[in-house]
């Protein structure tokens, strides 16, 4: 009895209280249940609790591959229930976490391992004597503080502030779940066959290939964790950049309809504008006040002529929120040099780019830099789109693109995204940057696409 106490103290709940710190640090960000705070305390009592029933297992079986292999699926199945029990969110996610939680426990262990090992075989502990255990002890749970410091900086951060926005493909999940599972099947092997190639303690040899053998499995262990990271890594970024092309492409549809529902509408105003322009014309001079009313309609009987259909009822709907709003918006526009772009993603580009810039400066308080300034312009063989406007406040950039300033960053900040996706559909690439208070933002396109 007290060799199963002994085994659940070092092995048990060590493993367990590893495996734990990292299931905090990946599910800190994801939803809690209702009655999460009554549920937690009990779900760790149930599972240290039965770590004792095996604690005993281990002892009767942990010389064997299966039996170790089983000890500490046991455990990890455990900790994947009651994080579904404790977390509002989908099995997969849970265990996406809970799978790169084990990932990050095994990567610690094993980098400590190829530490220890390489120095045990080298004489560095021999002096220890007695309090062997102590400094052991010491340094196992310094290198694992270091090693948590460094997987966290190195993976952790980067995948936790992007998973609670994103959706797993499940092929990608059951492929980091079969290379996890590979390397705890390998390691439980190397363990259990070291340790009886051992001499004096576990992990030192006295033949210099089994050393070699050892440390070649730990740096594999260590491959096959960082692994299951990238697939991570390749798992969020492939449903992020689903996410943003599914989202640009109802932009698109919806920018097509809004496009045909404008022109309409415009063409219309245009024409009643017209004749009522008319009508008042003629009788202007017998009643004066209505020559003020004529020049007070003649925003809704104007046209923007650019060389474009589209941009001509994009622009002139623009003007219109810029005569509410105050705003001077200049363009110069080639828009014949345009026509390589479908007319949705032409619609979307230009409407996200002049809505950014106007929902900046209408902020502005001064009038004189209520300003917006476009030009579409061929140089030197490369097709130039320009946009230019002052800002108040702080821009932060990230990939190199400004972020959202809405509070809702998983539904906003998609518009800047959408101008960069259209523009490298069609060849190009863009670039947006700061000077002076003023934003820039700049898309080229190749020489090939101009007429």
């Amino acid at each position: 009895m007290i060799e199963v106490f002994r085994i659940y103290g070092m092995i048990i709940v060590e493993f367990l209280c590893e495996l734990l710190v990292f299931c905090f640090l990946f599910c800190r960000v994801l939803k809690r249940s209702d009655g999460f705070w009554w549920k937690l305390p009990l779900c760790l009592a149930i599972l240290f609790g039965v770590g004792i029933p095996v604690a005993w297992f281990y002892s009767a079986f942990g010389e064997n591959v299966f039996g170790r292999i089983a000890v500490y699926l046991f455990l990890f199945a455990l900790v994947i229930l009651f994080g579904f029990w404790c977390f509002d969110e989908n099995f997969f996610t849970v265990l996406f976490c809970c799978t790169l939680a084990y990932a990050a426990q095994n990567l610690v262990y094993k980098v400590y391992l190829i530490f220890w090992t390489a120095g045990d075989n080298c004489g560095l502990f021999d002096g220890w004597g007695q309090n062997f255990n102590l400094y052991y002890r010491l340094v196992y749970y310094s290198c694992f503080l270091i090693c948590t410091v460094a997987v966290y900086f190195l993976f952790v951060r980067q995948i936790t502030k992007r998973i609670s926005s994103c959706q797993l493909d499940h092929r990608m999940l059951a492929l980091t779940v079969f290379v996890l599972g590979v390397t705890i099947l390998l390691c439980s092997f190397e363990d259990v066959y070291f340790a009886k190639l051992s001499v004096e303690r576990e992990n030192r040899f006295d033949n210099p290939v089994y050393f070699s053998l050892r440390e070649t499995g730990n740096a594999f262990s260590v491959v096959c964790c960082s692994i299951v990271f990238l697939l991570s890594f390749k798992t969020i970024e492939e449903r992020e950049l689903s996410r943003e092309v599914e989202y640009l492409k109802h932009t698109i549809r919806q920018s097509e309809r809004q496009y045909r529902i404008s022109k309409d509408t415009i063409d219309i105003i245009n024409i009643k504008c017209h004749d009522i322009r008319y009508k008042l014309g003629m009788l202007a001079s017998e009643v004066p006040v209505l020559e003020d009313i004529s020049k007070d309609i003649a925003i809704y009987d104007s046209r923007i002529e650019t060389g474009s259909a589209l941009l001509n009822v994009l622009l002139t709907e623009k003007s219109l929120f810029c005569e509410q709003n105050n705003i001077k918006m200049t363009c110069m526009i080639d828009g014949g040099k345009l026509d390589f772009i479908e007319e949705g993603d032409l619609y979307c580009l230009f409407g996200n780019l002049i809505d950014n810039a106007l929902d900046a400066v209408k902020k502005i308080a001064d009038p004189e830099k209520r300003i917006v300034n476009l030009v579409v312009k061929a140089k030197g063989g490369l097709l130039l789109v320009q946009e230019e406007n002052y800002y108040e406040g702080e821009l932060v950039f990230e990939d190199g693109l400004p972020v959202t300033t809405k509070g809702d960053k998983d539904h906003h900040g998609f518009g800047m995204r959408s101008l960069r996706l259209i523009a490298r559909k069609y060849g190009g690439e863009m670039s947006a940057f700061v000077k002076d208070d003023v934003f820039h933002l700049n898309i080229i396109f190749g020489s090939q696409q101009s007429p």
